[in-house]
């Protein structure tokens, strides 16, 4: 049996006899070397855990399962076992993207181990409601062509997708650097990780959160319209709304010292 330390290849550092910890979840196809200019900031003052997802970075592959993975709770029951592990306390969790829905639930569900939650460029429910009205920026069609092209061309769609949804087409390299972790994850596991995400809705789950949390965006997300965010902070008590100045579904990679700034206030 794997350690859950092997299973999400997790790395401890930071400042070994902290009072708080911060853990940083990354999102769909990156992994935690995204975090790398955050950790800089604050390893010093505070206890940082990292972790991959399983199904991406350097986890360990064989512990993907369809049916384990066919919703995000199977990261949330990772992530409590990472908690309960590594017997963590006082936490700040940092989630990008779909780890920040993750921390959110995890947080519902474990409560103890929490104090603080930010939300990084996150969303609770993708797919458009016309029925609502609800907005998440993405409509069945969309999705379907999305899927499409994941299972046709897989090395071509991950290459178009992080050039769209990273933007910042004056540093390429940001891009080119989605693109290798996103085309290291296995083609069939992807497609699966991504419709668990696309398809999820946990808009019911917001109104549970107690913990102080700050919500994340950028001026411009092609994956999270400014008007999810604005959901999102209507909808979470105790939530405060930052805008980070720069374009792209990635504000700790494209705007990292912005990012830094805001985090420290809150934390």
């Amino acid at each position: 049996m794997l350690t859950v330390k092997e299973k999400n290849n997790v790395h401890v550092c930071g400042k070994a006899d902290a009072a708080q910890t911060i853990i940083f979840g990354h999102g769909f196809g990156s992994d935690q070397t995204a975090f790398a200019p955050l950790v800089s900031a604050f390893e010093a003052d505070y206890k940082i855990v990292l972790f991959d997802n399983v199904g991406g970075g350097k986890a360990d592959i064989n512990a993907f399962s369809p049916s384990r993975y066919s919703t995000i709770q199977g990261y949330v029951t990772d992530l409590g076992d990472l908690l309960r592990e590594l017997n963590l306390n006082n936490v700040s969790y940092v989630g990008h993207s779909v780890n920040g829905m993750i921390g959110l639930l995890s947080a519902i569900k474990y409560p103890s181990y929490f104090n603080k939650l930010v939300l990084l460029g996150s969303s609770p429910r993708y797919l458009n409601e016309p029925a609502t009205g609800y907005v998440g920026g993405f409509t069945q069609d969309d999705l379907e062509q999305l899927y499409h092209a994941m299972s046709t061309n897989y090395y071509a769609w991950a290459s178009g997708f992080a050039q769209l949804v990273v933007q910042n087409h004056d540093r390429p390299e940001l891009a080119n650097n989605f693109a290798k972790t996103l085309s290291s994850i296995r083609a069939d596991i992807a497609l699966s990780v991504a419709k668990a995400i696309f398809e999820m809705d946990h808009r019911s789950e917001l109104v549970k959160s107690s913990l102080p949390a700050l919500i994340v965006q950028t001026t411009d997300d092609p994956a999270v319209p400014k008007v999810v965010g604005d959901y999102m902070h209507q909808h979470i008590p105790n939530s405060q709304l930052a805008s980070v100045h720069t374009r792209g579904h990635f504000p700790h990679v494209s705007a990292p010292e912005e990012v830094i700034s805001i985090l420290k206030s809150f934390i």
